[in-house]
């Protein structure tokens, strides 16, 4: 699965991309705020999950600005099913590209990628300490569920607070409301 925004080219990581994917994540501000990712991050590591199994349905993709030439690597972003069976987004961006609203411009695209899949919602969740990433979810559309939980951090080695989101798509709301009829 592929997409492109204005801006940017949504693709699945391929093996050649593990050096460009340990670059952008040697950075410990990153890995610190995603709950999955060790730090230090190695070139091993990034090669251990660009050959990670993935879900058929569910995409995982590398985010690359658009330039000229050829694209930079600025970040990730993909959908995943909780043990719940809930589809969470996650993603990250590089430091040397925050404040562009390039992870916002990236995840909107992942919504409607939901969207088309029917999904009935998807999950999100920040750091509590992570007020940039909740911006994000805010301006897509994510309302607070009501719940602060402990997750872990793999880079920090601790749980963290982690303010729990959703965001409810279209084909959900319309379901609702011809139940309402």
């Amino acid at each position: 699965m592929f997409a492109r925004t204005p801006r940017l080219l949504l693709r699945p990581g391929f093996p050649e991309d593990a050096p460009a994917l340990a670059a952008a994540m040697a950075d410990r501000a990153i890995a610190r705020n995603l709950a999955v990712v060790p730090w230090p991050y190695t070139l091993r590591d990034a090669e251990a999950f660009l050959a990670s199994p993935r879900d058929p349905v569910l995409p995982s993709l590398l985010i690359f600005e658009r330039t000229g030439g050829a694209p930079h690597l600025v970040g990730s972003c993909g959908l995943g099913r909780r043990p719940s069976g809930a589809v969470e987004m996650g993603y990250w961006i590089a430091r040397p590209f925050w404040g562009r609203g390039l992870a916002t411009e990236a995840c909107g695209a992942l919504v409607e990628i939901a969207r088309a899949l029917g999904l009935a919602s998807v999950e999100g969740s920040h750091f509590v300490d992570n007020p940039a990433s909740a911006r994000v979810l805010e301006k897509l559309g994510f309302e607070p569920r009501g719940v602060i939980a402990p997750r872990m951090s793999c880079a920090r080695g601790e749980e963290v607070p982690a303010r729990l989101m959703r965001v409810r798509l279209k084909a959900q709301v319309e379901a609702e409301e011809a139940l309402a009829a």
